[in-house]
């Protein structure tokens, strides 16, 4: 009897030491890129910090049966899991950014349902350059402008479309559209504005389906692929980078940073607005449903551009939080 009982506390230490470790080595190993397990493990990795928080469970029930090596190995998943995540409440340094400020306001609307006073509010109050709205419908878009976004952001390029699938840029500056991107599911426009000097920037609406079945995981890796990069990889520094559009995309990205296909856009020369600011962690989706908040709305910037600030506000009517960024741009 004493050799069972003693078996079995080992094989509970370590069970408890593998699911943890499971869940790392498919998060570093980019388990929503995985073939065949993807519709599995992109909707769970949004849940890592979660799971880094709940990592020292194991390590105390290894502690409380016994098992040292088991705690020892604990640890050392919980150490991964806490280098993936809390480097994202810190923040990170800035280039030394030198051109216009920039200010970047994303919200996701519910089908149009957000308020229109609020949203409106957060226009005013933040003094956003531009705004891009997701979720936008056709009869929503009339709502909002009588509502006076029009009057702070005269300009626009709007795809509404039934249901999810519209979004919207308004800028107080003039916009010019650019080609859509092609073969994205939900509107994903993208425009051209010129600030007064001269700086020019391209910004992208951002709204992929979530990535919750094999069909919508293929439909968002392709959608999140076909975003641009943020500057051509052979740009010398100098005159031709300074004349060069600095490229914003801000949206609902349905992932997280936990997430390697969003990974893999960031690498093309963005940051992550709220990554750089210690406020990554910041939950943007799902605050008032029983499931946990998650941080799926971003501001992505070329990287050469530094973050002055970055505030996330409720917003009523919507499951999202409306995400700010104020930028200086290179």
């Amino acid at each position: 009897m004493p050799g069972r009982s003693a078996r079995w506390r080992t094989a509970a230490a370590w069970t408890g030491v593998a699911a943890w470790g499971t869940w790392a080595l498919v998060r570093f190993a980019g388990g929503d890129r995985l073939p065949g397990v993807g519709a599995l493990t992109a909707p769970a990795l949004a849940l890592t910090p979660y799971a880094a928080a709940a990592a020292p469970l194991p390590v105390l029930a290894a502690l409380l049966l016994r098992r040292r090596r088991a705690a020892l190995a604990g640890v050392l998943v919980a150490g991964t899991l806490a280098a993936a995540v809390l480097p994202r409440a810190f923040g990170g340094g800035e280039p030394p950014a030198r051109g216009p400020v920039f200010r970047v306001l994303t919200a996701n609307l519910m089908f149009g349902e957000a308020d229109p006073a609020r949203l409106i509010d957060l226009v005013r109050r933040t003094g956003a350059d531009v705004l891009s709205l997701q979720e936008l419908p056709p009869e929503a878009v009339a709502r909002y402008e009588r509502a006076g976004l029009t009057a702070l952001l005269p300009n626009k390029v709007v795809d509404a479309r039934w249901g999810a699938a519209g979004s919207g840029l308004y800028s107080r500056h003039p916009l010019r559209a650019l080609p859509p991107l092609a073969r994205t599911q939900m509107a994903m426009p993208s425009a051209e504005l010129t600030l007064p000097g001269g700086r020019r920037v391209e910004i992208t609406a951002v709204h992929p389906v979530p990535p919750i079945s094999a069909e919508s995981l293929h439909d968002w890796k392709r959608d999140l692929g076909e975003l641009p990069a943020a500057h051509p990889a052979d740009m010398a520094a100098g005159a031709a980078a300074t004349a060069a559009p600095v490229r914003i995309l801000a949206g609902d990205f349905n992932a997280t940073l936990d997430h390697a296909t969003l990974r893999r856009v960031i690498g093309r020369g963005y940051a992550d607005a709220a990554d750089r600011a210690g406020a990554g962690l910041v939950p943007t989706w799902g605050l008032a449903d029983p499931r946990p908040p998650l941080t799926i709305d971003h501001v992505l910037a070329d990287r050469r551009c530094a973050v002055r600030a970055v505030s996330v506000h409720d917003l009523p009517g919507s499951d999202h939080r409306a995400v700010f960024a104020e930028l200086r741009l290179p």
